[in-house]
């Protein structure tokens, strides 16, 4: 027979099965919330008080400030633990404001760099402190500036395909390389939440790289296109299926595989009105439905 729960008890059970957090719970949460927003106040506070005393400020002194507010981050950090919370937090509060430094420095002398060098230059600079942090946001940020440098960078020369590719490469890469570092057993990267940001990246930029491949139709280049699409697709399966099961980046590829079949659709049916967004309609109903299922067989398993 069945338990029932009784009444007034329902919050009882609820913690006994750790559904509702515990005030300790709470108060690491409310502390983490704090500290991680408090980082994020004090970035932005430094580029307003730039922003509004630009003219009332001089040269030197603006890039002096600038200066010493990184030199207080790293005497934190020297001061903190940099395996805490507090050290972490100090030294992504430095590497924020050296990009700070670099616009700064950019915006006084009018250097006429080009944008994407000041991302480039900012990762190049802050690599050491991610080296040395072992914290799994920073190296995200700085993954996120790579990637934000190549991009400005294929987008001044307008070259699209490129663009697609280096994306497709880089942010595969990065997953491949925190896949093995997590193989060989960091501690600093079991939680599986960064990974996944990774994962989603890559899996952006391999679907827009299958799109265009479909839409342009450009002969040879379309087809190493597809082979590097179904390639990345079959990465993902049998990785995350027979080495380290994971359901999150199982979705992602059918998520993926799903978009690139009704792109494909819709460009190669006749037109014949709605009959075709009708068929593409319930193809996408019943991948994602045959998609769901295989998902939970697979967590069953």
């Amino acid at each position: 027979m069945s338990r029932r729960v009784m009444p007034g008890r329902e919050l009882a059970v609820l913690r006994a099965a750790g559904i509702i957090p515990k005030p300790a719970q709470w108060r690491k949460f409310l502390e983490q919330i704090a500290l991680w927003l408090g980082t994020l106040a004090l970035a932005a506070a430094v580029i307003f008080f730039f922003a509004f005393n630009w003219d009332d400020l001089g040269r030197l002194v603006k890039i002096g400030l600038a200066e010493a507010a990184i030199l207080v981050a790293l005497l934190a950090c020297w001061q903190l633990d940099l395996d805490g919370g507090a050290g972490k937090a100090a030294l992504t509060l430095g590497s924020l404001l050296v990009g700070a430094l670099l616009a700064l420095t950019g915006q006084i002398y009018q250097t006429g760099a080009d944008t994407f060098e000041l991302f480039a230059y900012w990762a190049a600079l802050i690599l050491p402190w991610v080296l040395i942090g072992r914290f799994a946001a920073l190296w995200l940020v700085w993954l996120g500036l790579i990637n934000t440098a190549v991009f400005l960078y294929f987008v001044l020369g307008r070259d699209e395909e490129p663009l697609l590719w280096a994306l497709f490469v880089l942010n595969g890469l990065a997953l491949v390389g925190w896949e093995i570092a997590h193989r060989a057993g960091l501690a600093w990267l079991r939680e599986r939440w960064p990974a996944r940001l990774i994962a989603m990246a890559s899996a952006g930029s391999a679907t827009v790289l299958i799109l265009w491949a479909i839409v342009e139709r450009s002969g040879g280049s379309a087809v190493l296109t597809t082979f590097a699409y179904l390639g990345w697709l079959t990465a993902i399966y049998a990785w995350y299926r027979g080495v380290r099961a994971d359901l999150f980046m199982l979705a992602i590829g059918v998520l993926s595989l799903i978009v690139a079949v009704a792109a494909f659709l819709l460009l190669h049916l006749p037109n014949s009105g709605g009959v075709a967004f009708l068929f593409i309609g319930l193809i996408v109903i019943g991948l994602s439905a045959a998609g769901a299922l295989w998902l939970k067989s697979v967590a069953r398993e």
